[in-house]
């Protein structure tokens, strides 16, 4: 293997590697790296066994070769490199490394032994703008807790249905559910559920990306692959392991009508919120106390141990009168996803779930539970 690369190229395509590469102790060949040098490109991959990256840059190839070497001893040589060219040379099994004064060689490992990254055998396949896609997992990705009872809860639901993807989080006492419109219908309704470690991991990966970002569903995994912008090849892909099972029929749960209607400035309720969290205790009890004749909501919380806190929030409030308890670190993370000046407050009753929304637009939607007395 011989070949010719800039240092900012190969540094880009290093740090999304070292991302996925494992620290396992029982595997020690995941906490390395795969450099192959292919016609006029550098590939460069890593896998922890449940999700694989693969990364591909510009390079002058002269020979052509596969090498392993450790991602972290080359990622930190890399970074102290000056910004000129690098040249990658095999030696066996080992990686010289030569750029202006440096030279240097790592100590790498049979590529014969590093695990294959397996490709996707195609069922469905959607594009998606990778910047909207990104933002969209931002808001519901740190709903799940991980459940061994429930796996399925631990991931993210990716519902697909003619020109509609739903991505839907839920840790069973609240529900995220964000709502894109494709470009183009997916010929068959499909799902898949996507571990949370993946899901954050494309937002670090792909969230300074543009583009459309395609998405390829198969029977186990799933594929998603940015073209490079200059050629018809894949830039970035990224495999993950689905989390088999049914998803809960979250639907069921969503009010179909509600009660008690409050339109409430963003920033005033979340500060608020935040204001009353620290106030709350352990349970985290922030209480509402709705008054629709008078359009105010008066926000109490107390703990023996703090003090109490009693604060009241005005809006367009509609409906009956009626006293309800959330955990505020809840409501703090649903307004958070919100982006709108003005947040939609829907209510029943103090033992039903409330739904935030924002005011404009209905891609967005936010289910906590009360907390019942």
């Amino acid at each position: 293997m011989k070949l010719r690369i800039k240092k900012e190229e190969l540094k880009s395509g290093i740090s999304i590697a070292e991302r996925i590469a494992s620290r396992s102790i029982s595997l020690p060949i995941l906490k390395n790296i795969s450099i192959k040098a292919e016609k006029d490109l550098i590939n460069i991959s890593a896998t922890d066994l449940e999700i694989g990256v693969e990364w591909w840059g510009s390079a002058k190839t002269d020979k052509t070769g596969e090498l392993v070497v450790p991602s972290s001893i080359l990622s930190g040589f890399i970074n102290l490199l000056p910004d000129a060219e690098i040249e990658l040379t095999s030696n066996k099994e080992d990686l010289n490394i030569n750029c202006s004064n440096y030279n240097t060689q790592i100590k790498g490992f049979n590529p014969e032994e590093f695990p294959i990254i397996p490709e996707v055998a195609e069922k469905e396949s959607v594009l998606v703008d990778i910047q909207y896609l990104c933002k969209s997992l931002s808001c519901v990705v740190d709903i799940p807790t991980f459940s061994t009872t429930r796996p399925e809860i631990s991931g993210i639901l990716f519902k697909f249905d003619k020109n509609i993807l739903k991505i839907v989080a839920t840790d069973s006492y609240r529900l995220g559910e964000k709502t894109i419109k494709l470009n183009s219908s997916v010929k068959n309704p499909f799902f898949f559920i996507l571990p949370q470690k993946s899901a954050k991991e494309i937002i670090s990966i792909f969230g300074e990306t543009e583009g459309d970002i395609r998405i390829v569903f198969g029977a186990n995994q799933v594929l998603f692959e940015l073209l490079m912008t200059n050629i018809k090849h894949p830039k970035i892909r990224l495999i993950s392991r689905q989390i088999e099972g049914d998803y809960p029929n979250y639907e069921e749960i969503i009010p179909k009508k509600n009660q008690i209607t409050a339109i409430l400035e963003r920033s005033d309720l979340l500060n608020q919120i935040k204001a009353a969290g620290l106030f709350s205790g352990k349970s985290g009890e922030v209480i509402f106390k709705i008054e629709p004749t008078k359009n105010k909501i008066e926000i109490v919380s107390q703990n023996p141990e703090a003090g109490e806190y009693n604060s009241t929030l005005l809006g367009k409030i509609t409906g009956k009168k009626e006293t309800i308890s959330f955990n505020y670190r809840y409501l703090v993370d649903g307004i958070l996803s919100i982006k709108t000046s003005e947040v939609l407050f829907e209510i029943n009753s103090s033992s039903e779930p409330g739904v935030l929304k924002p005011t404009k637009g209905i891609d967005f939607l936010y289910i906590i539970m009360p907390i019942k007395a």
